[in-house]
């Protein structure tokens, strides 16, 4: 079992770390909010008093942060010296590619291991250990993460070289925003048509508009009963997180010259929609700015 240093302890890396515990992994861990340690401690992470304190004497350090300057200025701002050379630094926080490679670039000059390995599955599939990782590193220092990374999630996938997993999951989260949009376009125009949510949802969820969208997050309350849309639309991935990755996606299209028309006219409808105080609605409530009316 590995010793682990974790950075970053809010609604996603609480039960990340509290799922290294469960499997056996000596976890320290440090957030700057006093009270998401706690949180941590409660479930069996031990409490370090600094960043620089969490990663001393590690096996593997974790990084859970919400931007990439945020990556770059924990990476850069002393773990990396406090920790030993040959330690495994992964960052799990979703941020920009040119940041994530910069990470790199700072792991490589003080001698440690690096990936790059954000997630898909929300704060659900991080409680119940079911998320995704999209990794982007060396071949070694992925298999060195792999053990790791399979005590949170239930897929862990090799996406390339360094910024491989941020760009992985921009890509995929740009789908999924866009996708909502127009199943919570399809079933506000079934509204409209007089066809009821549940007659929608057993056409297209076994029909050619069948995606993850419908099937598993439906955005209507009644035929996904885990969906949020069931539970008045608590964020299991809020609509803030929605619009940072649409962003994400968007910049990356700029820095490579993709044409993402879909991708941009989403992200300017989450814009809306986060306008609209619903940022920490879950990200189907979009379905309200579509009605043209609240919840």
């Amino acid at each position: 079992m590995a010793r682990i240093g974790f950075i970053g302890l809010g609604n996603m890396g609480v039960p990340m770390a509290a799922n290294l515990v469960k499997t056996g992994h000596t976890v320290q861990g440090f957030d700057l909010v006093p009270d998401n340690v706690a949180k941590a401690q409660a479930r069996g992470v031990s409490a370090a008093v600094s960043a620089s304190d969490a990663v001393k004497g590690i096996d593997v350090v974790i990084t859970m942060l919400p931007a990439g300057k945020d990556t770059l200025a924990v990476w850069g701002g002393g773990i990396l010296k406090a920790a030993t050379p040959g330690t495994l630094f992964i960052d799990s926080s979703t941020i920009d590619v040119a940041s994530a490679k910069a990470a790199h670039g700072l792991a490589a000059e003080a001698h440690m291991f690096s990936l790059d390995a954000p997630v898909s599955g929300g704060v659900g599939g991080a409680e119940a250990a079911t998320l995704t990782f999209m990794c982007g590193g060396a071949t070694d220092a992925f298999e060195r993460a792999k053990p790791i990374l399979e005590s949170m999630g239930k897929r862990v996938v090799h996406c390339g070289e360094a910024g491989a997993g941020q760009a992985a999951k921009i890509c995929n989260n740009m789908i999924l925003g866009i996708s909502m949009i127009g199943v919570c376009e399809a079933f506000v125009l079934a509204e409209k048509l007089g066809l009821s949510h549940q007659a929608l949802y057993d056409v297209a969820s076994t029909s050619s508009g069948q995606c993850w969208a419908i099937t598993s997050y439906c955005p209507v309350p009644g035929p996904v009963p885990a969906a949020p849309s069931n539970n008045g639309y608590k964020a299991g991935f809020a609509s803030a997180l929605m619009l940072k990755d649409l962003k994400l996606a968007q910049e990356a299209a700029s820095a490579a010259g993709g044409t993402t028309p879909l991708g941009a006219a989403a992200a300017q409808i989450y814009a809306m929609h986060n306008a609209w105080g619903e940022g920490a609605t879950d990200f189907s409530g979009i379905i309200h700015l579509i009605r043209g009316k609240g919840r």
